[in-house]
């Protein structure tokens, strides 16, 4: 009987291992589809800026920053950092904060807001271009669909927040609700 036993007491150990390694798979997968998903949508938040017209006087001076800021919990971590870098938008070098809460002070230009504060976060901010998930509110929201990263825009939101979306922009969108007295998308 020891010398039946003994050789499967050898492969006892390595299989358990196996079974370890193939059971932590599933979840390293959906933590590298986490972490891609979100430097996608980092990516996205610090281009925005570039299809958004103003409104007079949102900045103190002409290369003042365009501020990013993160509202909530946080998502994104150093893949923003990094995304951020050394990006400018029309002559305006982006600035990341991460804030507890949105608030008209909080000198934000475009504001992520998590899905825990989009209740409170997304109201209409003159020239802020408020972006969260989907149905979160907010003028830009993400979504997937087939696996990639989309968004749609809320143009009546943008409209409200004094904020002049680029036709560019629009056309990108999964969906468009227009602002009153434009045709939709």
């Amino acid at each position: 009987m020891e010398i039946l036993t003994r050789p499967l007491r050898a492969l006892a150990r390595p299989v358990l291992l196996l079974l370890l390694a193939l059971a932590w798979r599933p979840l390293a997968i959906a933590a590298d589809a986490d972490t891609l998903e979100f430097a996608v949508k980092g990516a996205y938040l610090t281009k925005f800026g570039l299809y958004v017209e103003w409104p007079p006087g949102v900045f103190a001076a002409p290369a003042s920053p365009l501020v990013l800021c993160v509202v909530g919990d946080d998502p994104f971590g150093a893949a923003l950092d990094s995304a951020v870098g050394r990006e400018q938008v029309d002559g305006h070098p982006l600035q990341l904060r991460r804030l507890k809460s949105l608030t008209r002070e909080a000198g934000c230009h475009v504001a992520y807001v998590g899905a825990a504060e989009a209740p409170r976060g997304a109201e209409a901010l003159r020239g802020v271009l408020t972006v969260g998930e989907a149905r979160s509110g907010g003028v830009i929201s993400f979504v997937i669909k087939d696996n990639r990263v989309r968004f749609t825009v809320d143009d009546e939101a943008a409209a409200r927040n004094g904020l002049q979306i680029s036709s560019k922009l629009l056309n990108m969108a999964l969906s468009v609700k227009p602002r009153p007295g434009k045709e939709g998308h």
